[in-house]
């Protein structure tokens, strides 16, 4: 654990941002973005949060053990042992950094690191979600064409997506409240209309890109974090998916449409400053794809920039 910053910056407590990598790819796998922590660092990140006045401590990654790429038969999720394996250890982790009243910054990985971010027992009730993505990812484990657990994390926090889970899975899943979580920018519907999945847009509130265009990105940012926020703490994820591709390659699913870097800046630095916030974590950068850190070098400049919005804050 590395404790970093200059004292005299204001964070959102006095112990500030705690980041961790969760090096977790659900293809079973360790190359792609489970290697997008560690390229995230050789491209600047710890410095240009420092620099940005982020009173920052880096926890390293996660350690996980090896995984399989093979398909459970029952589930038909790839290596649900491995996956229960990473939410126990970013649960345990996010709860330790929670504990000493520092923010939590968690990044991935693929996006089922979300499942242990929203796991802290410490909390008492589960915590409301402002889910940023390009994807609904609420596919049945049956459905899925891939196995990947990344197709289907918001759906198993819900409840939607949990028959035929090992036990030990459905053992370690938060439970969500459907009426406080909020998804942004998902633009799979097509696909998903071809592939006979229900879309999830009358389970939680769904707002697309052109409604985020017509009002505003700053606008839809704020009246999210506060329809969630009213009955409690709440967590944020942002998949860089949710950019376009000419935004940002290194994605492992590219989809036409999508973000600029602006407008997921503005959504981000309003939800950074909103009340009830309890943690960020960002996830989907896959360096295989990135062989110039083109794209890394981007992300750093969005982490950074972004969280300043969160060091201004009083501690």
């Amino acid at each position: 654990m590395l404790p970093l910053g200059r004292a005299g910056q204001m964070s959102v407590s006095k112990a500030g941002v705690h980041m961790l990598g969760v090096p977790f790819n659900s293809r079973g796998r360790a190359d792609g973005v489970a290697l997008g922590p560690a390229a995230l660092r050789e491209a600047g990140l710890v410095d240009a949060l420092v620099a940005a006045g982020v009173e920052l401590t880096d926890h390293g990654d996660v350690e996980l053990g090896p995984s399989s790429t093979e398909r459970d038969p029952s589930s038909g999720l790839i290596d649900p042992d491995a996956l229960v394996e990473m939410v126990r250890a970013v649960r345990t982790k996010v709860h330790a950094i929670r504990r000493t009243g520092a923010f939590p910054l968690v990044i991935g990985g693929d996006c089922p690191i979300l499942l242990g971010c929203l796991g802290d027992r410490g909390l008492a009730s589960p915590p409301g979600l402002l889910f940023v993505d390009g994807h609904e990812d609420a596919w049945l484990p049956s459905l899925s064409t891939t196995g990947e657990a990344a197709d289907m994390e918001l759906g198993l926090a819900l409840g939607l997506t949990v028959e035929g889970l090992p036990e030990g899975l459905a053992s370690v899943l938060p439970r969500l409240d459907r009426d406080r979580v909020v998804v942004i920018g998902a633009r799979d519907a097509q696909e998903l209309d071809e592939a006979g999945v229900t879309s999830i847009s009358d389970v939680v509130r769904v707002i697309r890109q052109d409604a985020v265009a017509a009002a505003g990105a700053d606008h839809v940012g704020a009246e999210a974090a506060s329809r969630i926020a009213v009955r409690g703490e709440w967590w944020f994820h942002v998949d860089l998916d949710v950019l376009s591709t000419d935004s940002l390659g290194a994605v492992d699913y590219r989809q036409p449409g999508g973000f600029d870097w602006e407008t997921l800046e503005i959504l981000t630095k309003r939800a950074l400053s909103s009340p009830g916030l309890i943690g960020w974590d960002v996830t989907i950068y896959n360096p295989d794809l990135d062989p110039k850190r083109t794209d890394a070098k981007r992300v750093v400049t969005y982490l950074s920039e972004a969280l300043v919005a969160l060091a201004a804050q009083p501690g």
